[in-house]
């Protein structure tokens, strides 16, 4: 068996003494993980690091063996990160999440080209946060567990949108929300792909963080978000002048 692919690597470890076992995202074969012989050392270690862009050549004598990789780098995309902290932190909570959600080697075509154009903006512009946003909504509509925000849940009007249900995922107008607005989660601009401030990102964090993790982690046996996550939330507050993270 063997594939030759393009990938972002999400992890490395080591495996023996000079070897490593890396796991990729790639377009055609969703995580995929492998050995890369002599990945521990000196000159492939600098390489595999996460977020790096590596063009991929696996092999394996049946398809369900782990199989290994021989790589070439592309681009080391943590490098160039190193001096902004928060992008930085967006990289590590992307990266996080595939880890966590992503079943192996199913492939995910439109949740890979949206995860390589936000890494490749990753403190390249001011707007990279609701591109993530944007990213954590696609990954749960990729997942299965998508939110529907174009029209009122109640009502069925299209515009006035100011909440979502915890318990449908849908959009509620004013209106429609009634006694129970302090019951529904935000729906800031930035959601309906809008402009919007650096509040509406938190809100909006907010928001998607509840279907993350009591729907999609839920689902995978309600285990907690990744921590990568939570600290990069906890940097888009702090550029916001908020205290406390939203759950």
């Amino acid at each position: 068996m063997e594939w030759r692919d393009q990938g972002a690597l999400l992890s490395m470890r080591r495996h023996g003494e000079t070897s490593a076992i890396i796991e990729v995202f790639t377009a055609a074969h969703g995580r995929h993980a492998g050995v890369v012989r002599g990945g521990a050392g000196r000159r492939m270690g600098p390489v595999l690091q996460p977020g790096a862009q590596l063009d991929l050549t696996w092999r394996a004598r049946l398809e369900e063996h782990l199989g290994s990789f021989t790589v070439e780098p592309l681009q080391n995309r943590a490098a160039i990160l190193m001096g902004d902290r928060l992008a930085l932190s967006g990289l590590n909570a992307v990266v996080a999440l595939l880890l966590f959600a992503l079943p192996e080697r199913a492939p995910f075509p439109a949740l890979y080209r949206a995860t390589v154009a936000l890494l490749d903006l990753l403190g390249r512009s001011d707007d990279w946060g609701f591109a993530y946003l944007r990213w954590e909504l696609l990954l749960l509509s990729e997942l299965g567990f998508g939110l529907d925000l174009g029209s009122c849940a109640v009502t069925g009007v299209k515009e006035g949108l100011c909440h979502v249900s915890p318990r449908s995922g849908r959009a509620v107008s004013v209106a429609g929300a009634g006694a129970w607005a302090s019951r529904l989660l935000p729906l800031p601009l930035c959601l309906q792909g809008a402009p919007d401030d650096m509040a509406g990102l938190c809100e909006g964090l907010r928001t998607t963080g509840y279907f993350l993790q009591h729907r999609m982690a839920a689902a995978m046996g309600n285990k907690p978000l990744p921590a990568a996550r939570h600290r990069l939330v906890e940097g888009f507050l702090r550029c916001a002048g908020l205290s406390a993270a939203p759950r």
